[in-house]
């Protein structure tokens, strides 16, 4: 599905991104891994008094990256084909979504507090839902004012996890800082916090995520 820039950048001139030509070119922000990133996945194990860590690239527009809690795999599938058979959260890009399951969002910024503060039950949670204006496949032609969406579910609260400005060039990216719950319809819970957008040379795209798992709450 194509949709004009116009309707995404919320009236920004068109003659502003020709003459921003090469900062515009940083919302694709590609790059080879960092030297210092020795691996990907789940790096670190979650204990039942720790959290765990992920570290994934997202950069590539085209797919969706699956996350699997209960095996600490990943997978890799383009945005048109099936997910796999067992996964629980799915990020592409910036945005997320569940393997049936309603997420919210805390007024914590810290998992550790969360927890000490006996992880308290969000008050409204909300499910997956479908869109045909969400999902950015091709931005090839973005400078001819079209971007290319793919129609997917997504999950419209894990997703302000992150809120991309595209009204301004270069992009503003603001984190929420705060703690996530999901909650599954077989009855497994789990808590994530958004760490970070980039890696250590500031490239968009390579996500660092902090969870708790098979938690109750």
């Amino acid at each position: 599905m194509k949709k004009t820039l116009a309707a995404v950048l919320g009236g920004c001139a068109v003659c502003l991104l020709s003459a921003c030509n090469g900062i515009f070119g940083n919302i694709y922000d590609t790059a080879e891994p960092s030297d210092e990133t020795s691996a990907y996945g789940f790096v670190k194990p979650c204990t039942d008094s720790e959290a765990g860590r992920i570290y994934i690239d997202t950069q590539d527009y085209t797919q969706w990256v699956y996350l699997d809690f209960e095996a600490q795999t990943t997978a890799v599938a383009a945005v048109a084909d099936e997910a796999p058979e067992a996964w629980d959260v799915a990020l592409h890009r910036y945005d997320v979504k569940t393997h049936d399951g309603r997420a919210a969002e805390t007024t914590y910024s810290d998992l550790s507090k969360w927890v000490a503060a006996g992880r308290p039950a969000p008050a409204e949670e909300y499910a997956d839902i479908w869109s045909d204006e969400r999902i950015m496949t091709d931005l090839s032609h973005m400078m001819d004012s079209i971007i290319v969406y793919t129609p997917s579910y997504y999950n419209p609260c894990l997703s302000r996890w992150l809120d991309v400005d595209l009204r301004t060039m270069p992009p503003i990216y603001t984190p929420s800082n705060r703690v996530y719950t999901v909650r599954f319809d077989d009855g497994r819970c789990m808590a994530l916090r958004f760490l970070n957008y980039m890696d250590d040379r500031g490239a968009k795209g390579y996500i660092t995520i902090d969870y708790l798992y098979s938690i109750s709450f």
